[in-house]
């Protein structure tokens, strides 16, 4: 289509240039078809105007095939370019930019090449240039783009059914060897291009002079480049470049060494001086200047044309010019000196390689703008017929002179004038070198005042050779004076002739000329005057001594360089036999002795000279004459004269005329062979045989030219000479020697030149004559030879060649020869000798079978003989080549390579050609099963070695394809042999095993995976061959429903193989295979009942198979389907559903498919590199699901190593990935990891707790074995884990719950919950922006309600995100008195399995005067599969259940919160650990100012109200809770206000009055005048630091007066306190600010902090709801609605001058002993001291929190001393706080006490936590009523005394936390030290006794006999509601 058509009209078909369309019909100017690259849509039409319709052929083979008509290589453009369109924008995404911008340059390229091919103007010569760049750039790409390789003949594609096989390998390698191993270059040549000279004393023209010297020979080996340069040192004629720029052409190799040089001579024109003035003379000299010298091997390595500056050098000594060069080169430094400073001369340089043809093309733009050449002096290595070249060198060398009556030495100058016969000057035939034209004279340079001069200049003669007889050379020599005048006085003369009387030319080498004087005004215009003198030395006659006397001399080296003229005289004197036939004899003699360059020279002349001799005088010469000839046919065998054959084949066919040479000629020819056997010397003897071709040519076309002259005459006795002459042939061929004998040697000489005999005996013999000749010749050879003879090698050579001939092809010929080739090669290939040989004569013969010629009867006849005599030998060849270990050389490896692709192609060529017909005699031949099974197993092994990717290269997908569809189609014919032979009573398990496994293997190759091929290429492979692993699917199939009971032999092995088929995305395949697996388990189950194995294989293999890649979605769908598969057989679920084990199939079917979804996880985790987190998550779910649900140990084992390795690569050095790691490596019976590597690693991690149990372990391990050593070492070890616990400072992280919801989830995330565990510092906002960015296509929830059913099974992703609080586990370690911080820290976020959020939300009609009436609080709790951390960062939610909080219930919990804070303020401030009271200040401030708003007024108005009593009487309890609370925050208040107004600073005074005034405003508020003489009497408690109270009931009535009674409640207070505070709780707008900063506080020995409802406050006058306490839903940016706006601005406003917080941050600490007492305990009289001046004297024992998340578990009760209102300790006591806490997990300075507040949300983040639930120490142990009955405090004593010493002398040690599971530690009391007591001058108003009875958080009575009773008087518990449940997940 050229023009595009949008199809807009009914039925239209849209059409784009460059479609190809395929026309069904035409109407009425319309057409019917469909476009190619869709042809599912048929039906369409377009018009006829917008498209060229190219015509079309139809190719009906297997499948229908369209060719376009069309120049196929406009066809192959077309495509190509479409592929490389959608590949080049894939190069743009990958930012693979120079690749793209090349391949961008080049397919424009093509394309404007494609638009010349189309317009059809360009001329054959044009059009073959075109299509060859075109497919050079075409295979460019496609190599670049890892493309298929493209077979190609004449740059047009090759079908690789139209040739046969071993021709298609053919041109696959040779394509591949051209593109990587190019032919290196023979011959070089240099280029240079004169730039300028740079000099600081320039003024005068100057001449440039280039050669290559030899140094190792002191020769030059060019002639001379000559550039003239102006006084500016620039060439003369910049416009003419051939006179810048010279090629130095005919570099041999040997010539690129390093002592080879570029030399420059450097002449100035000008004065004899260069510093003389100007003076009247005109005349110029030309004078020495400098010399520059460079190697040329410094341009080796030069890709590119380079600019050199060369250094130019002078002589020292002007006399010694003539060798400047070679002093540069050997560095003779004295001898020359820079000539400059700053002379440079500047040139450009380059290396050109190649026959100077290929360079014109190349490089046409250089030899179009004009290059000189320059050649070599000499000839090429390689001599060409046809070159004519006639080139005469003179070298002026030296003189000698003498002074002519001078005082001084004479300026002597050269003058050079070549005259020819008649004495007249030749014009334009003297050059001084390339670049310049010639001309008539040649002046040389002067040497200064110098007699013996040397100039060694040499000079270029170009003189043709017509003109070159009568010519001579005249030399004149005049001084050159240096006065005025400047003259130059002739004084003398010399002359050479150029060739001598009997043609000869002037001899090469050196001559001494006499110089003849003559008068300065002589007249020498004419010459003959003097050419009857003497000219040289060397030829004068003797009596003349005056001449040879005279010591004036001068010097010449000629050298002349011709295709037409000799200097040999032999040679001339042959050629002129007729003139001297006495001399016939000694010029034949003499003609072995002549130089080869001379005879080629007069090639023809010589041979007509021989044929002439021949002709007149043969009995007497002809022997002679025949040497003569066998010396030159052999000297033709040179490589450099190897050219000159075809010179010889044309004298042959057009110049010889010898028509009775025949004769002769076989006369002496078996004179020769006859004498063979009984000659002593061969050598003679082998030459002549090995110019046997050419003596026949000579034989036969003198023959012919005797027939054509005579008719035909004297035929017979032809015919007889020449049967008689192969008759001696074969006899001395069939002479068996030994090895070494020189009769074997000449036998060999006769076997390389024979096969070039065939085709000229044809042009006399006919076909089946010369095949007789051959036949009988080569069947003479001896039949049994050793293999080590070299005869052999030769033999097969012979044969190689003869099957190559043109007398091979014929078919008549090749029935004669086959025979005996067929014998001679499978000789050799059964004894695996020269396999190289036997491969390229198998692939010539099968090369000559065509396919579309086997249904023709001889060729079937050939195919027979080949298959009977090689198949089964070429089947073991390559058997045992591929077997063979490769060689270590590389050149080893390539041959081995080579002939076993050789042999491949041989066996498929002959593979290919076999019929039904041959198959079956092929099959009938073998006598018995034995050997039709050794068959069948040796073609099944050869063709597994066949497909074999490493058999051919990656981009030979046509060889590959080709040889799979041989493959398969051979496979269908032995398949039937393979049913009727080895089945039922005959079954061979070996051979099915290797037919099955060949069909697996076949269709799991990469080469037929069509899923992974560009539709194009897909297309072009289906239309061709189909899906040839579907074919291979079903015959699979065939043969397996064959079995029948044989199939148990295969079960399980073949489940694998089976598997993996099914696994190659092919539907049509699937649906073939699956069926199997059905059968498999219904004969399993019949056999042993039950079909294990098949699911243990099925399971094992599915793992290894999904890791490589393969299977997907689709498959897991198809597995589980319940949709027919094929034909009459329905799904696999079906079918196993209609068995009597229907329930087990089923249940293995789920499992697979569930394995399938996390392996394709897993796999896609792993192989689109995701993000860490996701990778071990999938790498868990994986490894538990073969824990769990496949119990497979060994599968297990190996993805914990999977994710050891993944942890180490991706660099996890975080505690929770490789903490869990170590306990799952131990949790398999048997398998133990190396628990030292283990315990370095829990080092490195900080996770020493774990590393102390594995150290107990080996310790044990040791102690038994009594291996003290190793044990001191491990207990080392564990001590020093144990001070690590101490010293190192360990993070605490948040956890957030991960809702994953929406089908577009992987499985192993889908429709499920998680709770992650957070990274260091990473807070909720940043953790939601990360998860964000490992799921881009997520959508965030705004809301936490849980999603409907809609999100669930939506397109779509959706991600649920907010913070949850930690409930730890480890209740005994955070409960137990004098456990340090940096233990406690370690198990309040490790080994966590529930964790919990608050959601507030009114219940009923709100009430606008008072919200909190209806504000309740949702508790959700989630419970973990796994505790975190472990292998994986998040776990999934196993259970969730929900809890509501009442509103009465929450105020307590509010006032609670506050209390706590309270008192750790106050007790920080005491103990001087806050450096600024402002937090105090504020916090004091926030409470109290609140009451005037209305504060805790408002709790009063909701809960105190007559109404509401009565409405809620089972509240009366809380009720009265609450009112203790609001007494206990009076008192505490005051309290602080004595301890602030200590430290109040002197500007702050006016405050602290303001709030003592506003105090008792609140007091008189509340009611309260006094407080009751047991609230004075009894200040706070603060046990292990804790600013707790220890009895909280302040109703009187409640307290017996014989003891504590406790009283069992049962409320969500027994659940864990929210310790978010209110930003409101106690105050105002500002309280807000002072609560955001303040944070919370928390008791050391409670577990859970105190979360605050998200009732904000009761005691706030102006908020109605706390900014702090709010939904986890996202903020402003995630759309909370809970959140006000100005409560949003109260937050922000409090995070301005954050600070780091404590590791312990979540759950932060007061003060505890472990932590007063830093580093060094307190002995015990040092606490004896601190008791005696306590102010108190009873004990109380520390309360638990009131709070407790789980409704069904609760805590002992315990007791309190009997006498209340004395306590040990002071009312507050010291503790460490920050002044600010931002977030609830930012970390503090080390130095810092753990126990800090915390706010109710990140604010960091911007997400509101969802009212974070944070678990204090006092509040949980989460037990049962009888968990543990036997683990009870200990006893505490009603009363402790000044004397009684007896509680504190108990000893107070902490056992270690050695397992986290350890719980069965009692608690003990820790009697504060004196550290912790109020100063004795500090006098506070004391505070009121707390109440007197403990909450507790269990319902337990406690017995009578308990030892903590004095009067075993049970407790009554009062019954307390439970929480009402909401749901339960």
């Amino acid at each position: 289509v050229l023009a595009s058509f949008r199809g807009t009209v009914q039925h239209g078909l849209p059409l784009e240039i460059g479609d190809t369309v395929q026309l069904l019909e035409k109407c009425e100017g319309w057409y019917r078809g469909f476009v190619h690259k869709n042809p599912n849509a048929k039906v369409g039409e377009t018009l006829f105007n917008v498209m060229s319709l190219s015509p079309l052929s139809l190719t009906h083979r297997q499948f229908e095939t369209v060719i376009p008509t069309e120049d196929s290589v406009i066809t192959e453009m077309t495509s190509t370019l479409r592929d490389w369109g959608a590949m080049w924008k894939r190069l743009y995404v990958k930012n693979d930019g120079d690749l793209f911008h090349r391949l961008w340059h080049v397919m424009n390229e093509i394309l404007d090449l494609r638009r010349q091919v189309l317009v059809g103007h360009l001329t054959n010569d044009r059009m073959k240039d075109v299509k060859q760049h075109i497919t050079a750039r075409l295979d460019w790409g496609n190599e670049q783009l890892s493309l298929d390789l493209v077979p190609r003949r004449e740059f047009s594609m090759v079908d690789p059914d139209e040739i046969s096989v071993t021709e298609l390998f053919k041109l696959m390698e040779h394509r591949h060897r051209k593109k990587e191993t190019p032919v290196p270059a023979s011959t070089h040549h240099l280029f240079v291009h004169m730039k300028s000279l740079m000099s600081s004393n320039l003024g005068e023209e100057l001449e440039v002079f280039f050669h290559i010297y030899d140094g190792r020979e002191n020769r030059p080996l060019s002639e001379r480049f000559f550039v003239r340069l102006n006084k500016n040192g620039v060439p003369k004629s910049p416009e003419k470049t051939e006179r810048q720029c010279t090629l130095f052409v005919d570099l041999g190799s040997s010539d690129l060494r390093k002592d080879v040089y570029i030399v420059v001579h450097i002449m100035r024109i000008g004065r004899m001086g260069a510093g003389e003035k100007k003076n009247l003379c005109s005349i110029q000299y030309r004078r020495p200047f400098g010399c520059a010298v460079i190697s040329i091997a410094d341009l080796l390595t030069a890709d590119s044309k380079d600019d050199h500056l060369l250094k130019v050098y002078a002589c020292t000594t002007e006399s010694e010019w003539y060798q400047i060069h070679e002093n540069i080169i050997r560095k003779v430094n004295s001898r020359y000196n820079l000539s400059g400073s700053n002379t440079g001369l500047a040139v450009s340089l380059q290396l050109l390689h190649g026959d100077i043809e290929q360079l014109r093309r190349e490089y046409m733009v250089l030899f179009t703008r004009g290059v000189s050449i320059t050649k070599k002096l000499g000839f090429s290595d390689i001599i060409m017929p046809g070159e004519m070249r006639n080139d005469l060198y003179m070298t002026l060398e030296k003189g000698e002179f003498e002074k002519g009556g001078k005082s001084v030495a004479r300026n002597v100058e050269i003058t050079v004038y070549v005259l020819d016969i008649e004495g007249q000057v030749m014009k334009s035939y003297v050059a001084a070198g390339s670049g310049e034209p010639g001309g008539d004279v040649y002046h040389s340079f002067v040497l200064y005042h110098n007699n013996s001069p040397r100039w060694a200049e040499q000079i270029k003669l170009p003189i043709p050779v017509d003109m070159f007889r009568g010519s001579h050379v005249r030399f004149e020599f005049r001084h050159c004076s240096t006065k005025d005048k400047g003259e130059k006085k002739l004084f003398g003369y010399s002359f050479v002739h150029l060739m001598q009387e009997d043609g000869r030319t002037l001899p090469d080498g050196t001559h001494e000329l006499i110089i003849h004087k003559c008068e300065e005004n002589a007249n020498l215009q004419d010459s003959s005057c003097y050419l009857k003198l003497p000219f040289s030395k060397a030829n004068l006659p003797g009596n003349n001594q005056a001449v040879k006397g005279t010591k004036e001399c001068f010097w010449i080296t000629s050298f002349l360089c011709s295709t037409k003229l000799t200097q040999n005289g032999d040679m001339l004197d042959l050629l002129k036999w007729r003139a001297h036939p006495e001399r016939i004899n000694d010029s034949l003699l003499k003609l072995k002795e002549i130089d080869g360059s001379e005879i080629v020279k007069f090639l023809q002349d010589t041979l007509d000279t021989l044929f002439g001799i021949l002709d007149e005088s043969s009995q007497r010469y002809g022997l002679k004459v025949f040497d003569c000839l066998v010396h030159i046919i052999n000297l033709l065998q040179d490589s450099k004269f190897h050219h000159f054959k075809p010179v010889m084949d044309t004298y042959i066919e057009s110049h010889f005329a010898g028509a009775l040479s025949y004769r002769d000629l076989i006369k002496v020819l078996k004179w020769y062979v006859d004498r063979i056997i009984d000659a002593e010397h061969q050598d003679h003897i082998q030459q002549v045989l090995n110019a046997t071709e050419y003596i026949f040519k000579y034989i036969i076309q003198s023959r012919r030219l005797f027939a054509l002259a005579t008719g035909g005459q004297s035929e017979e006795e032809f015919r007889c000479c020449v049967h008689e002459l192969f008759m001696s042939i074969r006899f001395f061929l069939s002479q068996e020697n030994k090895i070494t004998s020189p009769i074997t040697q000449t036998q060999a000489v006769f076997l390389r030149t024979f096969p070039a005999v065939y085709g000229e005996l044809l042009k006399i013999f006919t076909v089946r004559e010369v095949a007789g000749f051959v036949r009988e010749t080569l069947g003479s050879l001896p039949a049994t030879a050793r293999a080590e003879c070299p005869l052999e090698a030769v033999k097969l050579h012979c044969i190689a060649k003869t099957v190559e001939s043109q007398l091979y092809t014929n078919t008549e010929s090749r029935c004669i020869l086959l025979p005996v080739v067929l014998r001679l090669l499978q000789a050799h290939m059964q004894e695996q000798r020269d396999l190289v040989m036997c491969a390229r004569i198998l692939t010539s013969m099968l090369s000559l079978v065509r396919k579309y010629d086997s249904t023709e009867p001889v060729v079937s006849e050939e195919v027979d003989l080949i298959v009977d005599s090689l198949l089964v030998v070429l089947m073991r060849t390559i058997l045992e080549i591929t077997n063979r270990p490769q060689a270590a050389g590389t050149n080893m490896r390539l041959q081995f390579q080579d002939i076993t692709g050789e042999f491949v192609a041989c066996l498929l060529a002959l593979l290919r050609q076999m019929s039904d017909k041959h198959y079956q005699q092929l099959l009938q031949a073998f006598t018995s099963k034995d050997d039709l099974r050794d068959f069948l197993l040796q073609i099944f092994t050869v063709f597994r070695i066949l497909i074999r990717p490493e058999m051919f290269l990656k981009d030979w997908t046509v060889m590959r394809l080709v040889t799979n569809n041989v493959i398969i189609t051979t496979v269908l014919y032995l398949s039937d042999a393979l049913r009727k032979n080895f089945l039922n009573d005959k079954f061979d398990y070996k051979v099915w095993d290797s037919y099955f496994y060949l069909s697996v293997i076949f269709i799991n190759q990469p080469c037929l995976q069509l899923e992974s091929f560009s539709p194009s290429k897909k297309k072009r492979v289906l239309e061709k061959y189909g899906d040839m692993r579907v074919m291979m699917g079903c015959e699979i199939f065939s043969m397996w429903q064959n079995l029948g009971e044989h199939k148990l032999n295969f079960i399980p092995a073949m489940i694998g193989p089976f598997l993996e088929v099914t696994l190659v995305p092919q539907p049509d395949l699937r649906n073939v295979m699956i069926p199997i697996f059905h059968d498999m388990m219904d004969w399993e189950q019949r056999r042993s009942g039950n079909f294990k194995q098949v699911e243990a294989k099925l399971i094992d293999k599915l793992d290894g198979l999904m890791s490589e890649g393969k299977g997907d979605e689709t498959y897991r769908e198809l597995f589980n389907s319940i949709i027919p598969l094929f034909g009459p057989y329905p799904s696999l679920l079906k079918k196993i559903e209609r068995e009597t084990w229907r329930e087990s199939g089923v249940s293995l079917i789920a499992t697979v498919t569930r394995l399938m979804e996390r392996l394709l996880d897993y796999r896609d985790c792993v192989k689109l590199g995701e993000v860490d987190g996701k990778k071990i998550g999938c790498t868990v779910s994986l490894l538990n699901f073969y824990k769990t649900e496949l119990n497979k140990e060994e599968m297990y084992i190996r993805y914990i190593h999977k994710l050891y390795e993944l942890c180490r690569c991706l660099g996890i050095k975080t505690l929770q990935e490789r903490t869990a790691f170590i306990s799952l490596a131990c949790c398999w019976p048997g398998y133990y990891v190396t628990i030292v590597n283990v315990i370095m690693c829990s080092g490195f991690l900080k996770c020493w707790e774990n590393g102390i149990i594995l150290c107990r372990e080996l310790a044990d391990q040791y102690e038994s074995y009594y291996d003290y050593r190793n044990l001191s070492k491990m207990r080392m070890m564990e001590a020093s884990l144990y001070e690590k616990i101490m010293d190192q400072q360990r993070l605490e992280p948040e956890f957030f719950r991960v809702g994953f919801y929406g089908k577009k989830f992987p499985f192993f995330l889908r429709n499920k919950e998680f709770v992650c565990r957070g990274h260091d510092y990473e807070r909720l906002e940043a953790f939601q922006q990360r998860m964000l960015n490992e799921f881009p296509h997520a959508i965030a929830m705004q809301h936490v309600n849980q999603p409907d059913q809609t999100i669930y099974q939506a397109e779509a992703q959706y991600l649920q995100i907010y913070a949850v609080s930690p409930i730890p586990e480890s209740q005994d370690v955070l409960q137990r008195d004098g456990v340090a911080d940096n233990i406690k820290s370690f198990y309040k976020v490790n080994h966590i399995w529930r964790f919990r959020y608050d959601r507030p939300f009114h219940k009923g009609t709100k009430d606008k005067e008072n919200e909190f009436k209806s504000l309740w609080v949702e508790r959700t709790s989630l419970t973990l599969v796994q505790s975190l951390p472990g292998i994986s960062r998040w776990f999934e939610v196993e259970k969730r259940e929900l809890v509501e909080v009442s509103p009465l219930e929450n105020a307590i919990e509010v006032i609670e919160n506050k209390n706590l804070q309270l008192r750790m303020l106050i007790a920080q401030c005491q103990s001087r650990q806050m450096q600024n009271i402002n937090p105090l200040t504020m916090c004091l401030n926030g409470v109290i100012d609140a009451a005037v708003n209305g504060g805790l007024a408002r709790y009063q108005e909701a809960f105190f109200v007559k109404d509401y009593i009565v409405n809620h009487p089972e509240d009366g309890e809380k009720i009265g809770r609450l009112r203790e609370l609001m007494f206990e925050q009076a008192h505490i208040l005051e309290y602080g206000l004595a301890v602030h107004e200590k430290f109040v600073p002197q500007d702050m005074r006016p405050l602290h009055k303001k709030l003592v005034d506003q105090f008792h405003v609140m007091k008189s508020s509340l009611g309260i005048q006094e407080f009751p003489a047991y609230v004075r009497a009894s200040p706070v408690h603060f046990t292990n630091g804790s600013p707790r109270s220890s009895c909280r009931n302040s109703v009187p009535n409640i307290i017996s007066p014989d003891g504590a009674r406790v009283v069992a409640r049962r409320s969500p207070l027994t659940y864990p306190a929210v310790n978010r505070y209110s930003s409101s709780s106690l105050s105002s707008q500002a309280s807000n600010e002072v609560s955001n900063i303040t944070g919370q506080s928390e008791s050391s020995d409670e577990v859970f902090n105190m979360q605050p409802s998200p009732s904000t406050s009761s005691l706030s006058s102006n908020h109605s709801a706390s900014p702090n306490v709010t939904s986890s839903a996202p903020s402003s940016t995630r759309g909370s609605p809970q959140l006000q706006d100005k409560h949003k601005h109260s937050r922000e406003n409090s995070c301005l001058s954050s600070r780091e917080r404590p590791v312990s941050a979540i759950y932060p600490n007061p003060l505890d002993p472990a932590q007063v007492n830093t580093h060094g305990q307190i002995n015990r009289q040092m606490i004896d001291a601190c008791l005696s001046i306590c102010l108190y004297t009873n004990v109380v024992r520390p309360t638990f929190s009131s709070w407790s998340l789980d409704s069904v578990k609760e805590v002992n009760n315990t007791q309190f001393s009997d006498t209340v209102g004395k306590l040990l300790c002071p009312p507050v006591p010291p503790s460490s706080l920050p002044p600010f806490t931002p977030s609830p997990t930012e970390c503090q300075s080390a130095g810092l006490v753990s126990n800090s507040p915390v706010l109710s949300g990140s604010y960091s983040s911007g997400i509101s936590s969802m009212s974070r639930c944070s678990v204090s120490e006092a509040s949980g142990t989460e037990a049962t009523t009888g968990d543990h009955p036997a683990h009870q405090g200990p006893t505490m004593p009603n009363s402790v005394s000044s004397g009684s010493d007896e509680l504190i002398r108990r000893e107070n040690k902490t056992p270690p936390p050695y397992s986290v599971y350890e719980r069965t530690n009692p608690r003990r009391p820790v009697p504060l030290p004196h550290s912790l007591s109020i100063p004795p001058s500090v006098d506070p108003p004391a505070l009121p006794p707390k109440p007197h009875q403990q909450r507790t958080s269990s319902m337990k009575l406690v017995p009578a006999s308990d030892p903590r009773r004095a009067d075993g008087v049970p407790h009554v518990p009062r019954p307390r509601p439970l929480p009402r449940k909401v749901s339960q997940l």
